[in-house]
């Protein structure tokens, strides 16, 4: 059997742009996703901190080191420029191995970059 598992997560990033009029997904400075392991197109789930709101959308690779959390499309209606999200990928993983798992956790600064 085959459950649904945390593989990664960026933990408390502040969104910095919101963009309605694009195509949808998230971007993500390129620091961040690859501390994190995520790819560009990867699915995700994104949870508004500060107003609840949950949704899933894919990844666009941001400019590295620029801090960039940007939402886009009519997910942009979601977010409001400051608010705290948390990004989280899932793995596919068998039950045997999801046992010892452990999932890559990231804890950006307030401004959105390693420490």
């Amino acid at each position: 059997m085959y459950i649904e598992i945390l593989k990664s997560k960026i933990h408390n990033v502040r969104i910095t742009q919101a963009e309605l009029h694009y195509v949808g997904s998230i971007t993500i400075d390129e620091d961040l996703l690859d501390a994190a392991q995520m790819q560009e197109f990867e699915k995700v789930l994104v949870v508004n901190q500060n107003n609840g709101e949950r949704l899933e959308t894919y990844i666009i690779k941001g400019e590295r080191g620029s801090g960039i959390i940007c939402m886009n499309g009519p997910a942009a209606r979601k977010v409001q420029l400051g608010d705290i999200v948390i990004v989280m990928s899932f793995a596919s993983v068998h039950i045997d191995e999801a046992k010892n798992w452990k999932p890559i956790l990231v804890f950006p600064n307030e401004q959105n970059r390693l420490i």
